[in-house]
């Protein structure tokens, strides 16, 4: 096992049961969640929670976990390429978005640039949740939210007919490209096995005006993953090693005829060390652990030579406890702590080798008085980060929220939070220097940059019953000391913008939400768009990457009990509110539709399915993306795939 922070060990050995029963476990009261307490049907949480899973899921799948996420209410793509995609939550990007593999770090380098890949394999994801409000306390002064994906490879019960698994196949046009992913778990008495794997083989992805490809941004990935716990009455533990490499193109390089392609070769092993146990103390009706360790290396290769290669050694660990109710109040208490030593060599090595210590504990509760719910959280946090050659830096924050839900009627809800959250400067904030060709900048960090402090408000208000339901929430943001990569405007000769890390107040304001009819048994329709507006307060001007304004409608219909299929379209607005030196994008309108079969043969469930995206063959950028003036979003694409579940 590698799991090397001394805390993972300790809370690890302090946490095996003295004894494990031999009866399996029924885990449905426990689920794993990124819920406060427990898993809460939507009309009782203070602010949205937006849940992608079963059959939703399987069609919102893409290559990346931005792109998967991408048409939710408030949610984006970061949109570097075919490889590269991190999620951004109303206007808020890389370490102000947390991302969680069942309630621990990703442990991999995608927030520190936009062209680093998040290590996770949407094939082989069973349930992603985006939290935003009082609830992502539990994981950071992240400001923006956090998005928790739950996967199987730590097994959680043991099957009853012994084993079960799944599998899927898929293949699209736009890339000539196929995808595969499988999954098996198996167990007998008190042992559970899991093993998987996935592939995926992408070409340069066609751009509307075909036969023009997209140059670089093929897509070439596979991962495996074993795990194995142990599974009582009262809980479980388990381990699971996984490994996954990904080697994709660097779009927005100019590349001239014959010049080998600018990619990306990145390798990530991967220890998850969780379990759970019911009643570990007296008054206390749960404890969750959660720990992990990451030995994570990717290469930038250019003209066929490694030019600048990153390592990243992290461990990240968490125990919860959930208490019982006391004078009415229902919480969760804890603590996590983080190590991480990153290197940068080579041509653009432009953050130094770093090491850095973050810990932090945490506290929220939960009241309920008839019609009522309050929501109360606390967290601190401390980081240290030791650089080599440049000054070492520490900062502590302190995040408090509330909120209350009110359902003032049988179907209707109003939900409002409050929130003050502190977010400390990432490395990349304090220590970037040089020139990084992949988003064709050269940054500047500031060691002497001070924490951000945020103070959130949102009012959502919810109708979840009946033919027709909403959601619907306002939001403004105020953020003192806000840090943001400002462009300076200087010419540095090479073409390359020249990039300054810099504090200002800032403030974000929007609006998110959708509306479902249901107007016959079969047919439901659904209009739904989000907006957000960020600019920096005393006259600084917008804020850079914006994402634009959108608006669209969504008809589900099922045509029988085997055959559904949904039609979707959405336009996005142009965008013209901009920081300085930065360039407009166009409006564009995107067309979506799939058609999906469902059966049974013998003991296998499968599913057939046919979507389509980008119908139109609209030429589209992604304002989001820093290399938005020189990469088109793909052209007409058809996805055919299949999946089983046995």
């Amino acid at each position: 096992m590698c799991v090397r922070h001394p805390l993972a060990w300790a809370v690890g050995l302090a946490f095996v049961p003295s004894a494990w029963a031999a009866e399996p476990l029924e885990f449905e009261s426990v689920e794993v969640s990124a819920s406060a307490i427990s898993e809460r049907p939507p009309e009782e949480a203070t602010s949205p929670t937006q849940v992608l899973e079963g059959e939703e899921l399987v069609m919102r799948r893409e290559a990346t976990l931005g792109e998967t996420l991408e048409k939710l209410p408030g949610v984006r793509s970061s949109s570097f390429g075919a490889g590269a995609g991190r999620p951004i939550i109303r206007g808020l990007d890389g370490a102000r978005v947390k991302l969680l593999s069942d309630g621990v770090d990703m442990l991999d380098a995608s927030s520190t640039s936009p062209d680093h890949a998040v290590t996770s394999e949407p094939l082989l994801t069973q349930r992603i949740e985006v939290l935003k409000g009082p609830s992502t306390l539990l994981y950071g002064g992240g400001m923006g939210g956090v998005v928790n994906v739950i996967d199987s490879k730590v097994p959680t019960y043991v099957p009853e007919k012994g084993y079960e698994g799944e599998a899927e196949v898929r293949g699209n046009t736009v890339a000539d490209g196929w995808a595969g992913a499988f999954g098996i778990t198996a167990g007998k008495g008190p042992l559970a096995v899991r093993a998987e794997g996935s592939r995926r083989r992408d070409d340069d992805y066609e751009i509307p005006g075909s036969p023009s490809k997209q140059q670089s941004s093929f897509n070439d990935t596979d991962s495996f993953s074993l795990g194995s716990s142990v599974v009582g009455e009262r809980g479980y533990l388990g381990l699971a090693y996984g490994e996954q490499n990904n080697r994709y193109g660097l779009v927005g390089e100019e590349v001239q005829g014959g010049e080998p392609v600018p990619y990306i070769d990145m390798k990530q092993k991967r220890w998850d060390l969780r379990g759970e146990l019911s009643e570990p103390l007296r008054g206390f009706e749960l404890a969750k652990l959660r720990a992990a360790h990451s030995n994570y290396r990717h290469n930038e290769v250019e003209d066929g030579a490694v030019a600048t290669r990153f390592d990243n050694d992290a461990s990240d660990a968490r125990l919860e406890l959930t208490h019982a109710p006391l004078l009415g109040w229902h919480g969760v208490l804890g603590g996590q702590t983080l190590h991480r030593d990153f290197k940068a060599s080579g041509e653009e090595a432009y953050l130094p080798p770093t090491v850095t210590h973050s810990h932090g504990l945490f506290l929220t509760e939960e009241y309920t008085a008839g019609a009522w719910r309050y929501e109360l959280g606390l967290r601190h946090d401390w980081q240290n980060v030791q650089a080599n050659g440049a000054k070492d830096t520490s900062h502590q924050g302190t995040s408090l929220s509330a909120g209350v839900v009110w359902t003032f009627t049988t179907d209707y809800s109003l939900g409002l939070s409050l929130t003050r959250a502190q977010r400390l400067p990432s490395i990349e904030e304090l220590y970037a220097n040089g020139a990084h060709a992949a988003t064709q900048t050269i940054e500047h960090g500031n060691p002497d940059l001070k924490k951000e402090t945020s103070h959130n408000a949102e009012l959502t208000l919810r109708k979840f019953a009946g033919r027709t339901t909403f959601d619907l929430t306002l939001y403004r943001n105020q953020v003192d000391d806000f840090i943001y990569a400002a462009d300076t405007g200087r010419d540095t000769g090479g073409g390359y913008r020249d990039i300054a890390y810099r504090q200002h107040d800032a403030l974000l304001t929007g609006a998110e939400g959708q509306i479902r009819f249901q107007a016959t048994d079969a047919t439901a329709l659904t209009l739904f768009g989000d907006h957000v507006r960020g600019r920096l307060r005393s006259g600084g001007g917008d804020l850079p990457r914006m994402p634009a304004d959108r608006l669209g409608v969504r008809v589900d219909h099922n045509f029988s009990t085997a055959l559904a299929g949904q039609l979707e379209y959405y336009r996005v607005r142009r965008q013209d509110r901009l920081a300085d030196y930065e360039t407009k994008t166009g409006g564009y309108n995107m067309l979506g539709a799939n058609l999906r079969y469902s059966g049974t043969l013998g003991p296998t469930d499968y599913q057939i399915y046919l979507k389509g995206n980008n119908l139109l063959d609209e030429k589209a950028r992604n304002h989001s993306s820093f290399v938005k003036d020189q990469v088109l979003l793909p052209g007409r694409n058809l996805i055919l795939g299949m999946r089983l579940s046995f």
